[in-house]
């Protein structure tokens, strides 16, 4: 009998010493890690993310650009295998540890058998990029004319904005439709390189300068490439963004008439929007300058509510399915902590917005936001959104947004 309790006395010490080096090896480390997804022409797009609040069972990773701080919540680790959710995205990266080492792939849930993007990260890297011995002299700092050069030789006119703090170059690129995110990145012997991952597509860039006020290089994505070109300009600003889009001639309010999250038919003429000003945003889960906007829009409509200003969210989702649309659209304003009305408008795409926004014209971008005055007439149009990381346009954005509110409340 004494042997016997010995022997299972062992055994037992044998399975928890076991199961506590299991859980010690199988614990993803906390910490900074050097991400890594492949862009065009076997590029890599690196990012940096911090692994917290680690237990045996969940992760919380935080993507790092700029300022910015992303956070990924349920992040599971087990039998070597990383699973970390992008619940706002609708994607996933899936990946197996070796060494301090996660391969593996970014993919696309809402993409039928998305064969995934291949990604990279290793353990104990802070630097987004290596330092060179010999970095260029001259400065991005300040604003500058980009031009993006597409493959037919199509171009678009935006704006670059950057600054550097201890050689480390933050900023972004502003075009008619928002900013590229926060941009992060260092100087190369001849240029510049900056990258940023948000969760929903890498973008890398590539800059060398060509004089002392220009710049010419490419911006790779998992799509392609575009060829670049920037001039200094402190004057440099966007094609005025309430002139891209405004209402057919002969008509001065809007009539849709859309289901909310709960299946609610609501329209402007609903008693609750009746002499108020009201704020109408286009916009998709999907979409990162949407997401900033609401981000902007939350709290702005808790503070000035009683002020007798609506907002009304219209969304376009991946789906043309109510039930999908219901459950991308909760995980938004739960988010957010949106407390306006959000309404589903149907599948992305400008036949779908026309369909329920007939009296639009010209719709372009999302997010594009309406101005409603009191007597229910639309007064202006904003195409496009570029939010905090473009930093000085976004401050001049706000006051803009404030007074024109402002001015509508007054009248």
């Amino acid at each position: 009998m004494k042997y016997n309790t010995l022997f299972i006395l062992t055994a037992l010490i044998i399975v928890i010493s076991s199961c506590s080096q299991q859980n010690e090896t199988d614990k993803l480390q906390t910490g900074t890690w050097l991400g890594e997804l492949e862009v065009a022409e076997n590029k890599k797009a690196p990012f940096l993310f911090e692994v917290s609040n680690t237990t045996y069972d969940s992760s919380t990773v935080t993507l790092l650009n700029g300022e910015e701080r992303f956070d990924l919540e349920g992040v599971t680790f087990n039998n070597d295998t990383l699973i970390i959710p992008i619940v706002a995205y609708d994607a996933v990266i899936k990946g197996t540890l070796t060494d301090n080492q996660i391969d593996g792939k970014f993919i696309k849930n809402y993409i039928e058998n998305d064969p995934g993007v291949p990604f990279r990260a290793t353990y104990g890297i802070n630097n987004r990029f290596e330092p060179v011995e010999q970095p260029a002299l001259q400065q991005i700092d300040g604003k500058w004319d980009v031009l993006f050069i597409g493959e037919q030789g199509d171009t678009t006119r935006n704006v670059g904005i950057f600054k550097t703090d201890n050689s480390i170059i933050t900023g972004s690129i502003l075009t008619l439709s928002g900013d590229l995110r926060y941009l992060e990145g260092t100087y190369t012997e001849k240029g510049v390189q900056l990258s940023a991952f948000s969760g929903l597509s890498p973008y890398y860039f590539e800059f060398n300068f060509t004089g002392e006020n220009s710049f010419e290089g490419t911006f790779y994505t998992t799509r392609g490439t575009t060829r670049i070109l920037g001039t200094k300009n402190d004057a440099a600003e966007l094609t005025d963004p309430y002139s891209l889009a405004g209402l057919k001639e002969g008509y001065e309010t809007l009539s849709f008439e859309l289901p909310d999250l709960n299946g609610n038919i609501v329209s402007l003429k609903d008693e609750k929007y009746k002499g108020k000003v009201i704020i109408v945003s286009i916009l998709g889960s999907w979409c990162p300058n949407c997401l900033d906007e609401m981000a902007f829009l939350a709290p702005w409509y808790e503070e000035n509510r009683d002020r007798g200003v609506e907002i009304i969210g219209i969304a376009f989702e991946r789906k043309d399915d109510f039930d999908y649309g219901k459950r991308s659209l909760t995980q938004l304003k739960e988010r957010y902590n949106t407390e306006y009305t959000l309404l589903f408008g149907g599948a992305v795409g400008k036949e779908n917005v026309a369909g329920a926004l007939p009296e639009l014209e010209n719709f372009s971008s999302y997010p594009t936001t309406l101005y409603i005055d009191k007597q229910g007439k639309v007064r202006k149009v904003h195409t496009g959104f570029n939010g905090p990381a473009t930093g000085l346009f976004y401050e001049e954005f706000k006051k803009d947004f404030n007074q024109l509110i402002d001015s509508l409340l007054e009248e």
